[in-house]
């Protein structure tokens, strides 16, 4: 069924506890179930459901890199359920359904892959490489002849928050907006943050609250200040903040071991103890 059929599908509740067969349909069928009965699943919109779809991306790659097939199947099953789930609420709105997803992925994979289904020959991954991109400037040329117009910056693909900040500043920088050398892009930093402190140095907690949205605002320019020096430094800021997580995580392992080691739990501990912990767990660090 494609989209200029008109013909949308909602699919029907299951009825009943259904049993995990491993069919499509019964997946849809349990979705709109879930969508009927469940109070969260009523409530989701597809905008309420991006940060879910994005962190599932995420905890699939985590899946891979652990090579576990039971949580590779799990993290696996938790990304389609984002696209049923998704799907699900564009059909109720009328918009279009799963096999219109599916028909337009198979339409798009055939059309990319010329070497494959039609007369084409490539040598090698190279070669698949420039055809995929001239494929895909000619469908956004189909795009742009639809009335989507292109601007420079629309390149910068999809990503986390840190990956799109530094592409979108790279593809910037070629065009020549930006700083000679890093100087610029420090100080630049600065001024965020002495905007940021001034939206709350002084203030109530309620007054800070009242004011959120522009204090978000400030966070979000030191943010992407300070991944713009990361990028003049030629430093992933995606990396680098994961290696900080990384970093966090284990210190804080070993404040929760300290404490176990002690009879204690984490919950019954105070700062005091545990900052102490934490110095504790950055010497171990040095002298491991």
């Amino acid at each position: 069924m494609s989209i200029s059929d008109n013909k949308i599908t909602v699919p029907k509740p299951v009825q009943g506890t259904p049993d995990a067969t491993g069919e499509l349909d019964d997946l849809l069928a349990l979705m709109a179930r879930l969508r009927t009965d469940c109070p969260w699943d009523k409530k989701q919109t597809n905008h309420s459901l991006i940060p879910y779809a994005i962190e599932e991306a995420y905890e699939l790659g985590e899946a891979v890199q652990s090579d576990d097939d039971e949580d590779i199947k799990g993290e696996l099953g938790d990304v389609l359920l984002q696209v049923v789930f998704h799907c699900q609420m564009y059909a109720e709105q009328g918009r279009f359904d799963m096999n219109d997803v599916i028909s337009t992925l198979q339409e798009k994979l055939v059309r990319r892959h010329p070497h494959v289904f039609e007369a084409e020959t490539l040598k090698d991954d190279a070669a698949v490489k420039v055809r995929w991109d001239e494929i895909k400037l000619e469908e956004q040329q189909a795009r742009e002849a639809r009335g989507k117009s292109k601007r420079r910056l629309d390149q910068v693909k999809a990503g986390s928050a840190l990956m799109q900040a530094q592409d979108v500043q790279k593809q910037a920088s070629k065009l020549g907006f930006d700083w000679e050398g890093i100087a610029g892009a420090v100080d630049k930093l600065d001024e965020e943050v002495a905007e940021l402190k001034h939206e709350l140095t002084d203030k109530s907690t309620a007054e800070v609250k009242a004011n959120i949205r522009e204090v978000e605002k400030e966070l979000g320019d030191c943010i992407f200040a300070l991944v713009n020096v990361a990028r003049k430094l030629n430093l992933d800021a995606e990396a680098a903040t994961l290696t900080c997580v990384h970093k966090f995580k284990s210190r804080f392992g070993y404040i929760e071991e300290q404490l176990e080691l002690a009879g204690k739990r984490i919950e019954d501990s105070d700062i005091i103890e545990m900052d102490a912990l934490w110095e504790a767990a950055k010497q171990h660090e040095r002298s491991s």
